[in-house]
């Protein structure tokens, strides 16, 4: 335990060093005591279990005295190790150091440095002043010079600046270049080559330039598939292909756009790309315009034009879950009943756009989505002409409000972190559906009145905004169907109850400490987002049962002390049983720190309706990173999985990620999940901090293996007859053959893949196992046995072990050979292994020895 602790605060502090932190000195010396403890106790182990192997009464008995002394001398250690582990309880392990300046002697900063130095002066100057009380000093932050330090660690580093605009001053960044960092290259990519070769005194810069005809043409071919190459297409898709500039993006969105498409639509198309737009944007051509331009208008539906608007309104840097809320509130989404149905037709139609090459996956999250930056623009565009859609985003700085007629005429309006001096009292846009405002200046105040003239408001969103109250005109917003507050600092927002439509509500990472009362009034809310509200302590009794129509509920990172028993009168917080009354739920992620407060609750008997879910039973578990599946359990139990109740043994059953840590009084992991309650859907399962665990699983009753040689012998017997029949008869075997004997393959197929057939992922940490997969022999081969039991993890990828100090092997060598899915393995910390793969007949030897 103390190496895994040791291990974790390691890691903990190789990322503080990367994030440029410093490290603390309780951490340092601690992590050295630990060091030194660790390998003096290592040799004392060794050097007491070589003492303890003395006999006495010629070597008949064990020397109890001696004993007696090394165990006292043992547990001193002990004692040691123990302290060490109580004192590892770190609020962090790094912390932020005023970094000293950046001091660049080349000569082309010289002056910059001169004017440092006076700047230093200066201030020695006016503190040694005795008339000046208060001395300020103001310009660029400790960030640009964290930044600069951490790229210096490294030496040679390739920084890469994508999508330069304009000139951008690297010292300013906190990017070292030339004499400060000889090791350090910038690659920068943009769209005007004078940017970089004035603007930025790239030494090199390098063109890349259109397709050449053929390329062109194959790709256009490829994308709007082999039915251009027909006669009567062929000429026209040659004309429209070379209209789109031989640039890949042009191509690929109209090829896609025309694909499958007759002959009087690609002339149409054609008529179109001849005529490009007037319009001038920096960057982008006319026909590269018209190109995209042409694929939106090519778009099917409506429905669908408007969600692509939406993605290029949100840009880049947004997730579809906020995609799927904004698209909710504003009613994109038609024919759906429910949110989970409206999830499911957005990430339809997010797919349509991504095979018509107007969206792309994004490159760091499946979380979030992406854009080209030119479908972007010219996306906004359109969005400008006919939405009449307002934005500003970082770089922008608004002095004055647009005039008011202008103001009118918006029906969409989002702030993205721009500098706002102060905003109107009043926002007089009668049309206005959406307001999104990205906030950065925390003194920034919204004035009471400035939502009376925005009645038909359908989506409201701030982020990082600081309410004492809520504006008093929000209680006008009688359209609002979605309000998000995310990472705000709240205080009084009872005036929430008085939005009777809100459909969505997110108070995501914001500071909430009491969700009020009122918001049990909001009898329509389909979902409510608590995710990460640190703060939150308290929901009052039956706020959460008066939510009728709630889908689902995010409180993942929230940390409730959920109250058991007793009447909601005489409770002060929400009890767990409320989330039975919630007919409607379909999708669940909560914490529940104790785990008592879910035995004998029958919980989970009424949530089987549950699609999707993150559960978390037991304080410990951490919120943080990604989790690839919809349906994990977290379980940190006072009792084994055979003790839990029925209710949560069948939504195991659903699940697809299961993390488990102490299991009490277990042996053998997997062997309490009978026939019936086989984890089919599992993908990654993850074992920890279970030291009285010896095996994983045992195949001991897990399959039955009468019934799956009789059915192999069965499915021998039928193959050898119909072979038998054909060559006799020169015919195929009679179709009643035929069925018995593909009955009996499924049958067999069925056998074979009892236990976790869906298996990707296997992690094992901290625990006394001594063999993964435990074979039990009997009157059957040993090496039947093998391949019975490793066909259901057929699908595995990914092994990990750590701190396993029993373990002397992984696989035997039959096993080996049927993980064709295996693509990594990864040991770490396990004293007693011997072989990742050993051979059968060592098993066999060591089994039979041990029976």
């Amino acid at each position: 335990m103390l190496i895994a602790k040791r291990t974790s605060v390691q890691q903990e502090v190789d990322a503080a060093d990367r994030n440029g932190e410093k490290i603390k000195a309780d951490i340092q010396h601690w992590s050295k005591r630990v060091d030194k403890v660790i390998n003096e106790e290592e040799k004392k182990v060794k050097d007491l279990q070589d003492k303890a192997k003395n006999k006495c009464f010629v070597g008949l008995c064990p020397n109890i005295k001696s004993r007696y002394q090394l165990s006292r001398k043992a547990e001193e250690g002990v004692a040691a190790v123990d302290d060490l582990i109580q004192q590892c309880q770190f609020n962090g392990v790094g912390y932020r150091d005023v970094p000293e300046a950046i001091l660049d002697a080349s000569p082309k900063d010289f002056e910059t440095f001169k004017l440092r130095e006076k700047v230093f002066n200066d201030i020695v100057g006016a503190v040694k002043d005795a008339t000046i009380s208060i001395i300020g000093v103001y310009g660029l932050a400790g960030r640009a010079r964290r930044l600069c330090e951490r790229l210096k660690k490294e030496k040679k580093i390739l920084v890469v600046l994508d999508d330069i605009w304009k000139r951008l001053d690297l010292d300013e960044v906190g990017i070292p270049f030339g004499n400060q960092h000889k090791g350090c290259k910038i690659l920068l990519t943009s769209r005007d080559q004078n940017v970089l070769s004035s603007g930025m005194d790239a030494e090199n810069t390098i063109l890349i330039g259109d397709l050449d005809d053929g390329e062109a043409w194959d790709w256009f071919r490829k994308m709007a598939g082999d039915s251009v190459e027909s006669v009567e297409l062929r000429s026209t898709a040659i004309e429209v292909a070379n209209r789109c500039a031989r640039l890949p993006l042009a191509i690929a969105t109209v090829a896609r756009a025309l694909r499958n498409k007759s002959l009087f639509a690609w002339k149409d198309a054609l008529r179109q790309l001849q005529r490009p737009s007037s319009k001038n944007f920096i960057g982008i051509s006319a026909d590269i315009y018209s190109a995209i331009e042409l694929s939106y208008n090519h778009v099917e539906s409506e429905e669908l034009k408007q969600a692509f608007l939406l993605c290029s309104l949100l840009r880049r840097d947004t997730r579809i879950d906020d995609l799927l809320k904004y698209a909710i509130g504003l009613g994109l989404i038609n024919g759906v009943n429910s949110v989970e149905e409206a999830r499911n037709r957005l990430l339809t139609m997010m797919s349509d756009l991504k095979a018509s090459c107007l969206l792309l996956d994004s490159n760091t999250n499946d979380q979030y989505f992406d854009m080209h930056d030119l479908v972007c623009d010219v996306a906004m565009s359109i969005a400008f002409k006919d939405n009449h859609v307002f934005t500003l985003n970082e770089e922008d700085v608004l002095k004055d409000w647009l005039v008011a007629e202008t103001m009118k005429k918006f029906n969409m309006i989002r702030l993205q972190y721009p500098s706002i001096g102060e905003l109107p009292d009043e926002l007089n846009c009668p049309q206005l559906v959406l307001f999104l405002m990205f906030n950065k200046d925390t003194s920034l105040k919204i004035p009471p009145n400035f939502f009376r003239k925005t009645t038909d408001l359908k989506v409201l969103d701030f982020t990082n905004m600081h309410f004492s109250s809520l504006p008093s005109s929000i209680r006008l917003l009688t359209s609002l169907h979605t309000l998000c507050l995310d990472q705000c600092e709240l205080r009084d927002i009872t005036i929430i109850g008085k939005l009777k439509n809100l459909e969505i509500l997110s108070l995501l990472k914001s500071d909430i400490r009491i969700l009020p009362k009122e918001i049990g009034l909001l009898v329509k809310l389909k979902l409510l987002d608590l995710s990460h509200c640190t703060k939150l302590k308290i929901i009052p009794p039956s706020v959460l049962s008066n939510l009728s129509k709630l889908e689902e509920l995010y409180m993942g990172g929230t940390f409730i002390q959920w109250q058991v028993g007793g009447h909601a009168n005489q409770r002060s917080n929400a009890s767990l049983a409320e989330l039975k009354t919630l007919s409607c739920l379909t999708t669940l992620e909560v914490h529940i720190p104790d785990a008592e407060a879910i035995l004998g609750g029958l919980l989970f008997k009424d949530l089987q309706k549950l699609g999707r879910y993150k559960i978390f039973i037991g304080k410990e578990w951490g919120w943080l990173g990604k989790y690839e599946y919809s349906r994990t359990l977290k379980l940190k139990l006072s009792t084994s999985i055979d003790h839990l109740d029925h209710g949560l043994k069948l939504l195991l059953r659903k699940t697809e990620a299961l993390y488990l840590d102490e299991l009490k009084g277990v042996k053998i992991a997997m062997q309490e999940f009978k026939d019936e309650e086989s984890l089919l859907h599992l993908k990654n399962l993850h074992i920890q901090n279970s030291l009285g665990m010896k095996y994983i699983i045992n195949d001991n009753g897990a399959v039955n293996k009468n019934e799956f040689f009789q059915l192999r012998s069965l499915t021998l017997q039928i193959y050898h007859s119909s072979l038998a029949f054909a060559l006799k008869t020169k015919v195929a075997q009679p179709p009643g053959l035929n069925m018995s004997y593909l009955f009996s393959v499924k049958r067999l197929i069925a056998c074979l893949q009892m236990l976790f057939p869906c298996l990707e992922n296997l992690l094992l940490s901290s625990i006394n196992v001594e063999r993964i997969w435990h074979i039990q022999l009997s009157n059957t081969s040993f090496h039947n046995h093998e391949n019975l039991i490793v066909k259901a993890f057929v699908n595995l990828k990914y092994l990990e072990v750590y701190d396993c100090n029993n373990l002397k092997y992984l696989f035997t060598v039959s096993m080996a050979l049927d993980l064709l899915q295996l693509k990594e393995i990864k040991v770490k910390n396990c004293p007693t292994m011997e072989q990742i793969i050993t051979t059968e007949e060592a098993e066999e030897a060591a089994m039979n020895s041990m029976d």
